[in-house]
């Protein structure tokens, strides 16, 4: 059983909130093990994990994928592939393993927690013999640290005293589809670590992964080494009511990354902080994510679960540290499609991200530019001119579509997508020119954005095919979206979005020439730019052919669709299928049935370039004709963003719900096969430009809400031309007003948490404090100055107190480097270096005393002392603790944190985690005050209240500024913190 609904009993708000993050399954049942493993996955873009039981499952489909990693195949090219298994992890109970189809499973609940990114697993099991015990299973996938992979397991037996054994391992060669794909070039282990190193058998990718086996109370166990082995095994007593933590944390990486994966992940391995600071630097970043690009719903708790689970899937999948991946239309859940990237980045994925995470936007855009290549070599071996983009592409942009496909019976069947569905060299240009408008993002449409709409541009030009007898442009033998219909002519889709992209570009040229001349001539030259061109592309944009009948408002999908059969839904009723599935691929090309409606989609793409009457017109016209429910999964979303444009609420509300729930609920049947991603984006789409009715203007954003009935509230943020703005609806606002104006965020000011707490209570939930010391606790810097000019002078290198100001919170070696700016220097000499200032700013150091602490640090200490505060040192210094020695207040101090605790140092958290986690307060329990950017960075990271310490534009990033501590107490900050929260919940659109 799966819960997408919180339970209705009497519970606290607090509970219904935690709940509208969690989805949740109470009942194991084998015959949808495939369905929730894909419900289950987890990822960070680096990587996806199908949610697979750790200990197996038979006929389970495990998978690791990570991004890029593709090796070729038959038919299609080329496939992403199924990496080993890093969770193996089997528990032995006197000699038996658990497992969920072995012995009696006796309680089980399994959940992921979106809000954190963790997935966790309880059990309470009775093994064959009798012994029973209950089993934690937690893991995660860093998103602060995406080379990191963990699992939690905490053992605790009921009724069992004896031997447990552990054993953590690798999946060495798992298949992808039933294709094997590596070759293992070298395992090993110790009793401590374990690790593998392997290589795709045809791209030659390798891959590394290392692990480690931590166990609670380490010293009263044991362990055996195996040699050459992929396996760590230990062994430890348990009795009644006794409970043992084990923890495997992994590392992995490829050679797409580093050209040592092997050498850097044991490395990384053998660094790793504990399994508590990664977790706490990952549910960090996870909180960050979601204060952008979260959406609340109040009223509808399906819905508002729903949703979050597919923004949450969405973000899972994106890549952060790598511009030459996309998303594939399965995220990183499942093998469909091979990985290959379709259409459904651009247009379905990219509109989420470029509102709430515009810098990974970016990324997915800066995909297709690297593979601009692959699409001229298209465009070239099929006779066209310009760039040709992949209906299918992979790693460099050559088509990847297979051309036939064997069916059920063994029969090749041409596909022809490969060749015909070219609309998605406007839909990319679309998704570019959409990315520029809302981001303002002048300099990567000047670097990058502007060629990919030009070049594909010069497609066109090559493509269309004038009618002398209607004096018009046809665009001849393609699929449009609506894919239930191969080798039309003069689809509306795509003759309306090829007139959309060569208008364009004149509005483009004229921008690129008047801002950015030198690229505007760099591209005439390579493009062969000239005003004859131009001038072409114009007179082919107002001269494409559409059947538009003025009178009526329609719009024929394709030449002739009109004298195609018309065919009753109701007569193939019931069935659990599409209506091509039932009546065959031929059959259905002689009919009126719709995988999609075409025409509807572009009053999506360019809605404000069509009256009301003829949406309406071609709405209830092509609606009937839509197979919606096993037609394709990208066509709800956009139907309730239409019915919303045409006050249907009710109608858009079930189109949303079918997108909504396609991965929850298995609603197509084929969840199994990985996430809809997609869909997923539609959803965000249908909620934010549907229901919310938001509207990108030339003054602005504006909302002409269409609420669901039982909606109670909807509030979402966005981020428009380096603005944020928050919106927040009720159900009865739009109704006397069309136009709503939004009012914008202050820069520094993110929205309300989703958390929901009450400005007071984010001020009484602080239970630890951590300082730092330079600018904050006392001002050491004269003494660092001092020591770098004399060290400067030393080396006759011009160094004054300007230059030194940009050394403040940047850790030693970074500071060298800054001072010899590229001056040749031996490890030695670096070393030797650092060593003679440091020795340098400890003999200046001496004189510190209790008389050179800041002004108002003294009493805040002893005032957070009184109210039970924790207080930590968060400093990068290694001197930290003698300097605090010095001052006559170590003994204020629960826990230090300073340049020998972490490997990081800031703008990383980790050294603030650490110290919360020495303190035993989690991370959004715990203020850093900081004077420093790099340091305000980290705290932020770290998911903190940061109190910045100086001028704005070195700490305004902080959620409270203060010129400094002076005359600051405990209840002023608190009032500092409660002041900051009520700020963001008046702000607000005010729709009355």
């Amino acid at each position: 059983m799966l819960s997408i609904s919180v339970n209705n009993s009497q519970q606290t708000q607090q509970v219904n909130h935690e709940l509208a993050w969690k989805v949740i399954e109470t009942t194991f049942n084998p015959n949808e093990l495939h369905h929730k493993e894909t419900v289950f996955t987890l990822g960070n873009g680096y990587l996806g994990v199908r949610g697979s039981f750790e200990e197996g499952y038979i006929h389970d489909h495990s998978g690791t994928i990570i991004n890029g990693v593709y090796d070729d195949v038959a038919i299609a090219a080329k496939e992403i592939v199924n990496c080993p298994n890093w969770l193996p992890l089997t528990i032995k109970i006197a000699g038996e393993a658990f497992r969920m189809d072995s012995g009696e499973i006796l309680e089980y609940k399994r959940q992921l927690d979106m809000r954190l990114g963790i997935l966790s697993r309880d059990i309470r099991w009775r093994s064959p013999s009798g012994h029973t015990v209950e089993l934690h299973f937690e893991r995660f996938v860093s998103l602060a640290s995406q080379h990191y992979l963990a699992i939690r397991c905490e053992i605790t037996s009921l009724d069992y005293q004896g031997e447990v054994e552990v054993i953590a391992g690798f999946e060495a060669q798992p298949h992808t589809l039933g294709i094997e794909h590596w070759q293992t070039l070298k395992a090993g282990g110790t009793d401590k670590i374990i690790w593998l190193h392997s290589k795709t058998l045809h791209s030659e990718i390798e891959l590394s992964m290392a692990a480690k086996l931590v166990i609670e109370n380490e010293a009263d166990s044991f362990a055996r080494e195996f040699e050459c082995s992929c396996e760590l095994t230990k062994q430890f007593q348990i009795k009644p009511g006794e409970t043992v933590s084990l923890e495997k944390i992994v590392t992995v990486y490829t050679s797409r990354e580093t050209s040592t994966p092997a050498e850097i992940a044991l490395i990384d391995l053998v660094e790793a902080p504990s399994y508590s600071t990664l977790l706490a630097t990952h549910i960090a970043a996870w909180e960050r994510v979601w204060v952008d690009s979260d959406v609340i719903i109040e009223g509808d708790e399906q819905a508002q679960l729903s949703l979050r689970y597919n923004i949450f899937q969405i973000l899972a999948a994106t890549p952060r540290h790598d511009d030459k991946v996309s998303i594939p239309p399965k995220t990183l859940s499942g093998f469909e499609y091979r990985g290959h990237i379709f259409w459904d980045t651009e247009i379905f994925i990219l509109p989420l991200l470029t509102f709430t995470q515009p810098t990974l936007a970016r990324n997915l855009l800066n995909y297709r530019y690297h593979t601009l290549l692959g699409a001229r070599r298209k465009a070239q071996s099929m006779g066209y001119k310009g760039a040709m983009f992949a209906w299918e592409s992979a790693t460099t942009g050559d088509e990847v579509t297979p051309q036939w496909v064997p069916d059920p019976n063994g029969k090749l069947v041409r596909i022809w997508c490969g060749d015909l569905e070219i609309h998605i060299n406007a839909d990319i240009a679309y998704a570019v020119w959409k990315y520029w408008q809302h981001t303002g993002d002048n300099q990567w449409m000047c670097d990058y954005g502007a060629e990919i709409i030009l070049d594909t541009a010069i497609f066109w030009q090559s493509r269309v095919t004038w009618n002398e007898k209607r004096h018009k442009y046809d665009i001849l033998n393609v699929i449009g979206p609506d894919e239930n219909h191969e080798q039309v002519d003069n689809n509306a889709f795509t003759n309306v979005m090829v007139r959309w992209h060569l208008h364009t570009v004149g509005v483009l040229w004229e921008w690129l020439t008047t801002n950015y001349p030198e690229k505007a001539l760099q591209l005439a030259v390579k493009l062969d730019i000239v005003p004859q061109r131009l001038d072409n592309f114009a007179f082919i944009a107002d001269n494409i052919y559409l059947n538009h009948d003025q009178k009526t408002g329609l719009i024929e999908q394709f030449d002739g669709f009109y004298d195609l059969e018309q065919v009753n839904f109701d007569d193939y009723e019931p069935r659990t299928k599409s209506m091509q599935a039932v009546l065959g691929v031929e059959e259905t090309q002689t009919t009126q049935i719709l995988k999609q409606p075409d025409v509807l989609m572009l009053f999506y793409l360019l809605r404000d370039r069509f009256d009301l009457k003829t949406i309406a017109a071609n709405w209830d016209y092509y609606t009937p004709r839509t197979d919606h429910v096993y037609g394709s999964s990208l066509g709800p979303a956009i139907n309730a963003i239409i019915a919303c444009d045409l006050n249907q609420p009710s109608v858009a509300y079930t189109h949303f719900m079918r997108a909504a729930l396609v991965d929850l609920d298995n609603v197509r049947g084929n969840a199994t096969q990985g996430i809809h991603a997609a869909s997923a984006g539609g959803v965000w789409q249908a909620v934010v430009f549907g229901f919310a009715g938001i509207r990108i203007t030339e003054n602005g954003i504006i909302a002409n809400p269409n609420l669901p009935s039982h909606w109670k509230q909807l509030k979402f943020r966005l981020k428009w031309r380096d603005h944020w703005y928050q919106v927040d609806l009720n159900a009865n606002q739009g109704d006397d007003n069309n136009e709503i104006q939004i009012i914008p965020l202050s820069p520094t000011t993110p929205m309300s948490p989703s958390s929901q707490t009450s400005p007071s209570e984010a001020s009484n939930s602080i239970a630890g404090i951590i300082f730092d010391l330079d600018g904050v606790i006392t001002d050491t810097s004269e003494f660092h100055y001092l020591a770098w000019k004399k060290l400067a002078d030393e080396q006759g290198i011009p160094f004054d107190r300007e230059a030194n100001e940009a050394l403040r919170g940047v850790p030693r070696r970074e500071s060298l480097m800054g001072i010899l700016k590229g001056r040749p220097a031996t490890e030695e000499q670096i070393q030797e270096m650092m060593e003679r200032k440091n020795n340098y700013y400890v003999e200046l150091m001496q004189t510190i005393t209790p008389k050179d602490l800041l002004p108002g640090i003294a009493d805040l200490l002893q005032q957070l002392q009184a109210a039970g505060i924790k207080i930590a040192l968060g400093s990068s210094s290694k001197n930290a603790r003698t300097v605090i020695e010095r001052l006559g207040i170590a003994d204020k101090f629960m826990a230090i944190a300073d340049g020998y605790s972490v490997a990081k140092s800031k703008p990383a958290p980790d050294l603030f985690l650490f110290a919360a986690e020495k303190l035993g307060v989690s991370p959004d329990n715990c203020i850093v005050v900081e004077d420093a950017t790099a340091g305000i960075e980290a705290g932020l990271a770290a998911g903190m209240k940061v109190v910045g310490l100086g001028p704005n534009e070195r700490v305004g990033k902080a959620h409270v500024v203060l010129p400094s501590l002076e005359s600051i107490s405990w209840n002023y900050l608190q009032q500092c913190l409660v002041n900051y929260n009520q700020q963001i919940e008046r702000i607000k659109i005010n729709c009355q």
